[in-house]
């Protein structure tokens, strides 16, 4: 394991390090934003997020730091989790691989978060225990944080989706493709639990793409969002669980989730 650390705004102290992971069979590149100056160790939230190699395009750091500088959210620890060149087999759903095969070593991916990340990183700081755990990503790292979430809802309270591919599908669309039996993580929910302690913050761009498979003038990364908080909501959660944002002018881009992240910090941990 290797490590460095970086410049650090005046409430954070941003570090980086890597992990080697058996499971992945790669070293695995971590950012941590860490709050400075906390007497109460066991009360901070931790924040795990995918695709952590976008965070500092936002930049990250600076969005944090305004964030507690002005009290409007409690601090918390945000763990950026860099992909690797295998991103498309990584990310996913632990439920099935798509039907080109992309995602099957989701399984894979939830061992080193469970197995390898979350162990050390109670050792490193010294955090046996957190307030709560929450979990975000972008684009395939939203499926995948979404997906971890909902399959180990004992560990989590929070999930973060950003321009989430929730698209992901079992069957091509030439296959015989249908929305109600083949986006897998709609199928995942609709065959789930309801775990009451739960809450989803979704966001969409209105310029996220083009395609429009069913041609009702809705872009599909829209339509899935939605559809997924219909599955949602059949299992019993409300509005009260569930954040949904769209920005109209909204890019599938890193500007426009650092534009919406704020939004989800203050959601999640506002003061």
């Amino acid at each position: 394991m290797t490590e460095t650390q970086t410049l650090s705004p005046a409430r954070l102290l941003v570090e980086q390090f890597t992990i080697m992971s058996e499971y992945l069979d790669r070293e695995v590149t971590i950012d941590a934003y860490l709050p400075k100056e906390i007497q109460f160790p066991d009360q901070l939230s931790l924040l795990l997020i995918n695709d952590g190699q976008d965070l500092p395009k936002m930049p990250f750091a600076t969005i944090l730091e305004d964030l507690l500088a002005a009290e409007e959210i409690s601090p918390l620890i945000c763990i950026g989790i860099h992909c690797g060149p295998d991103r498309k087999m990584e990310y996913g759903t632990g439920y099935s691989a798509d039907f080109k095969g992309r995602g099957a070593k989701a399984g894979l991916y939830g061992k080193f978060i469970f197995d390898e990340l979350l162990p050390y990183i109670r050792k490193r700081f010294q955090m046996p225990h957190f307030k709560d755990k929450s979990f975000a990503g972008f684009s395939l790292g939203a499926l995948s944080a979404l997906d971890i979430v909902w399959n180990h809802a004992g560990e989590f309270v929070r999930a973060g989706v950003f321009s989430g591919s929730l698209w992901w599908r079992r069957k091509a669309y030439e296959d015989g493709y249908d929305d109600e039996q083949d986006r897998l993580m709609h199928l995942q929910i609709r065959k789930g639990g309801f775990a009451p302690w739960l809450r989803f913050f979704i966001q969409c761009g209105g310029l996220d793409e083009a395609a429009d498979r069913n041609n009702n003038g809705v872009i599909d990364s829209i339509d899935d969002a939605l559809d997924l908080i219909v599955e949602l909501k059949a299992k019993g959660y409300t509005d009260a669980h569930i954040q949904y944002l769209e920005l109209p002018e909204g890019k599938h881009d890193v500007p426009t989730w650092a534009e919406a992240f704020p939004a989800f910090l203050k959601w999640g941990w506002g003061r």
